[in-house]
């Protein structure tokens, strides 16, 4: 365990020192962060704006989660958390950062999820169950807080995506991810109230951006309209944003290629 930590924060500040390099090349594009409980529709949400060349969308690193030179980290802390919460931060905190960095060809970019949510949102319910040993809690607080002071990872926009607890258990329980089986509606509960906590009620000074609230308790059907009245506000702010600050990439065409409604205010906190 020791080791690993040890190698993953080494691994840490390699990426602060690149992305210093990185941001000196004033190529930062319009970047969002998407949020929302498990369920709540994120990576539909992503697939949504697939169509805009302009954009490049990067989702959840699940994968490398569930497979890191063979074990599946992400099984092992629903299984035990008491024992593998730890790690399995540990190893979020250097996935979502390698996500926070990549280099992105494009003026805009779309992230599912962010570190803010990772620390605001499972770190802190970790800690409050008691999962997460107090002295556990500190090391990730003070890696995250040491990432957010070295490294510019804000966000020009958030989109939480709200939901209700039960209805993203019924989707969860249809989606039959393996790992999520033993996941209880509590836990979905308790994870909305700190979302809600973090975006809503601001109980944390963290929150980076303006946030953009739809509904994602929509079915399949629905939901697709929902995020088309989010289109405008998230690229008229992109193009602003784009256009007006010396620090982002110019865009060699326009940010969509697809004509654009413009449709009344959604709600942005």
């Amino acid at each position: 365990m020791r080791r690993f930590l040890v190698s993953q924060l080494v691994r840490i500040k390699g990426h602060v020192r690149s992305y210093h390099k990185m941001t000196t090349m004033n190529t930062k594009p319009f970047t969002v962060f998407v949020e929302g409980n498990i369920g709540s529709g994120k990576t539909t949400f992503l697939e949504h704006f697939r169509r805009f060349e302009d954009i490049t969308l990067l989702t959840e690193p699940v994968e490398e989660w569930r497979n890191l030179k063979g074990w599946n980290l992400l099984d092992l802390m629903y299984k035990d958390p008491a024992k593998w919460a730890m790690t399995f931060q540990s190893y979020v905190s250097l996935t979502m950062l390698d996500m926070h960095r990549k280099p992105t060809p494009t003026p805009v970019k779309l992230m599912e999820r962010s570190l803010y949510s990772a620390r605001y949102c499972f770190v802190e319910h970790m800690m409050r169950s008691g999962t997460l040993h107090p002295a556990e809690f500190a090391v990730l607080d003070e890696w995250f807080r040491f990432i957010t002071n070295q490294i510019q990872i804000d966000a020009d926009l958030i989109v939480y995506l709200k939901t209700t607890p039960s209805v993203v258990y019924e989707r969860i329980k249809k989606r039959a991810r393996s790992e999520e089986q033993c996941v209880p509606l509590s836990y979905i509960e308790e994870l909305h109230k700190l979302h809600e906590d973090w975006l809503i009620n601001r109980e944390h000074a963290e929150c980076p951006a303006p946030v953009l609230v739809l509904d994602a308790d929509l079915d399949l059907s629905q939901i697709t309209e929902e995020y088309k009245k989010s289109e405008h506000q998230i690229l008229r702010k992109a193009v602003d944003v784009v256009m007006n600050s010396p620090n982002k990439l110019s865009p060699k065409k326009p940010i969509t290629t697809s004509p654009i409604h413009i449709v009344p205010q959604r709600r942005i906190l």
